[in-house]
């Protein structure tokens, strides 16, 4: 009988029969592993086949499989009449452990090998994407009222005739139709001037964000940044290296007059004017004009991220910042994954006619083109008057929602949650009127699943104020009564 390795055991290598995967793989892969990770040492003698093949209880053919393919990978040698034995030499066997411990440098875990940038990316702090639905999950759309059978036309159509078009590589900057359909929509609901030439289709704000500044920042540069403030901003913009310059937020939007104060050559200002992000309030008609001021005598960037200003509920949505720019500063975001619903992974980027090219080609250095199927989809839905149409409904849908959650707080809340403005967009923040920690709450709701989110995380300064940002358009207001309730018994 074949010599077995010594010391070794074999029965570890028992593949499991009834799995989706073929015995002889999992063969493959579990002596694969044991010659990487030193269980089965350099030149062990393993078993015959026949033997193992009695041994594990199955078929020679099986053993001889996996056999076969570790042979021509070289983790085996094989000579007839010799039997087979591990040829992976000692060098380049796994260490025994791969969970070093990272590097403590200044009071902070360093990460071997990143440059200075791969440490900040590693570093960052992205708001949570939604993952299933809770009732206070902030700008999750009503997926219980998507038109998904208007959607599964629109994809259903352009799958059903896909033809070469469709199925080779596309524009960096998008789908035509798509981008004149934004164009479209933008220069009706949104005041936006634009040609179609200057939308950009992308996956994500994320990505729009990560674009402008990998694309209009050096680093050291500074970035004034609304306080509080959007952590996926914050988190881009570090990563590229800027310094952000916190610009505190009142009754009528950012201040302009601290920002000037505290960064008069700020290389870029990142502002959500319509509905600020997290406090809701709306940046004012003078302010806006102070803003643009600014930009134009500093050669500064405006980014305006308008991500929810389509729900606006007792006046029109207001008119984009973009609208109002003569000097050619604004970057106009835009999403349609809080629109429509998260996993769509569909965005745009309006930029000055300067910026076309550099960002088109940014664009297919970093990531291609978006999933061409869903943009000829999204530009059907929205050329037949589907996206329009969802709009209008989901303005009165989240109207009445919001209403639902107001009456809740007021009803069980009233003394503890105080909630900020809520003219507008598909979240309201409730500040701690006793007192507390926004922390201790969350931490006592996580059981729950209500999906609040702390509010205090989102200041960069000192002087944090405690609250929670509590969404309402994903729930309906049966569900988000229940859930102030629920909110309200756990508040310590």
């Amino acid at each position: 009988m074949p010599k077995r390795a010594a010391g070794v055991s074999l029965p570890f290598l028992q593949p499991e029969t009834g799995g989706g995967e073929p015995l002889h793989r999992q063969l493959y892969e579990r002596l694969k592993q044991a010659i990487l990770s030193g269980a089965l040492a350099p030149r062990s003698r393993l078993p015959s086949t026949r033997t193992l093949a009695h041994e594990l209880g199955v078929s020679r053919g099986t053993v001889e499989g996996a056999f076969t393919q570790l042979d021509a990978e070289g983790f085996l040698e094989r000579r007839v009449g010799s039997g087979s034995v591990v040829a992976l030499p000692e060098h380049a066997r796994l260490p025994r452990s791969t969970t070093a411990a990272p590097v403590r440098r200044s009071g902070t875990l360093a990460r071997p090998g990143l440059s200075r940038r791969g440490q900040r990316l590693a570093r960052a702090v992205l708001p949570p994407e939604p993952r299933d639905v809770q009732p206070f999950t902030p700008c999750l759309p009503a997926l219980d009222l998507f038109p998904t059978h208007l959607w599964g036309r629109a994809l259903a159509k352009h799958a059903r005739h896909l033809g070469p078009g469709l199925m080779t590589a596309g524009e960096s900057a998008g789908f035509q139709p798509l981008r004149e359909a934004i164009a479209a929509h933008l220069g009706t609901a949104r005041g936006v001037r634009c040609g179609w030439r200057q939308v950009l289709v992308l996956s994500s704000t994320q990505q729009a964000l990560d674009l402008c500044a990998r694309l209009l920042l050096d680093e050291g540069e500074r970035v004034w940044l609304e306080e509080p403030g959007y952590l996926g901003a914050r988190a881009a913009f570090e990563s590229a290296g800027a310094r952000v310059c916190p610009v505190p937020v009142d009754a009528e939007g950012l201040r302009v007059d601290v920002g000037t104060a505290r960064a008069p050559k700020a290389r870029l200002a990142y502002v959500t004017p319509s509905h600020q992000y997290p406090l809701g309030v709306t940046l004012s008609l003078p302010r806006r004009l102070a803003l643009l001021e600014w930009a134009r005598a500093a050669r500064a960037w405006i980014v305006e991220d308008d991500y929810d200003s389509e729900f606006r509920y007792a006046t029109r949505p207001l008119a984009a910042i973009q609208g109002l720019d003569v000097a050619g500063r604004v970057l106009y975001a835009g999403t349609f994954n809080k629109v429509m619903f998260p996993s769509l992974r569909l965005a745009f980027l309006v930029v000055p006619d300067a910026l076309v090219e550099p960002f088109t080609a940014a664009r297919a250095a970093t990531d291609g083109h978006a999933p061409l199927l869903s943009q000829a989809a999204m530009a059907h839905f929205m050329e037949a008057g589907h996206y329009a149409a969802h709009l209008r409904q989901m303005r009165l849908a989240y109207a009445e929602r919001r209403d639902a959650l107001l009456d809740a707080l007021r009803r069980e809340a009233e003394g503890w949650l105080r909630p900020g403005a809520a003219e507008a967009g598909m979240h309201v923040t409730a500040f701690l009127a006793s007192g507390g920690r926004d922390a201790d709450v969350v931490q006592r709701t996580d059981t729950k699943r209500l999906g609040a989110r702390r509010l205090s995380p989102l200041y960069l300064g000192r002087g944090a104020e405690q609250g929670l940002v509590l969404g309402f358009s994903g729930a309906s207001p049966a569900g988000l009564r229940a859930a102030v309730r629920t909110l309200s018994r756990l508040r310590g």
